[in-house]
């Protein structure tokens, strides 16, 4: 089967992952993936209640997965996981997924400075310190790799997300 020969040939047997905003979406597919394929993962959301539910339903399928809530666009919460994943894989991390992202869909004229600066320290400056953080890491695993995980929306605009979409163009 040629599916099979897939999953012998790309191992990640014995990596570690990191994949922010695990929970949904994109995210909770990269999650499934990495698992699939052998690696150690931890994933971060803000909603405690829906983590655990994931959590619960990733166990289940046999995959080794842990999780923490993590507001990623706090810079001490964000400080405060990867002192978690340091410990959880013993200082050394395999990939980071830069995945978070959270959107206020509203008018341009209508956004505030707060929603400016909400989307700004959560997609943006959460993967730009999240790389920070994880470069020890990432250096001790002896091949570290970083993903950005960007949007269709940061090459064309959407009406009503004009932030967002500054945030989530490709790096």
């Amino acid at each position: 089967m040629a599916g099979e020969g897939q999953r012998r040939r790309w191992s990640l047997q014995g990596k570690t992952a990191l994949v922010t905003g695990g929970t949904k979406g994109i995210g909770h597919v990269i999650v499934e993936e990495l698992a699939g394929f052998g690696a150690i993962i931890h994933t971060c959301a803000r909603d405690e209640a829906h983590l655990n539910e994931c959590l619960s339903d990733w166990k289940k399928k046999g995959f080794q997965v842990t999780g923490s809530v993590c507001d990623a666009s706090s810079w001490t919460e964000r400080e405060k996981l990867m002192q978690t994943v340091s410990t959880l894989f013993d200082a050394k991390l395999s990939i980071l997924i830069n995945n978070v992202g959270a959107i206020r869909s509203k008018p341009t004229i209508e956004n505030t400075a707060e929603d400016f600066s909400f989307h700004i320290s959560t997609n943006l400056e959460s993967a730009y310190h999240f790389s920070q953080l994880a470069h020890p890491l990432l250096k001790s695993s002896g091949c570290g790799n970083i993903v950005f995980i960007s949007s269709v929306a940061g090459v064309v605009s959407f009406g009503i997300s004009s932030i967002y979409c500054a945030t989530k163009g490709t790096y």
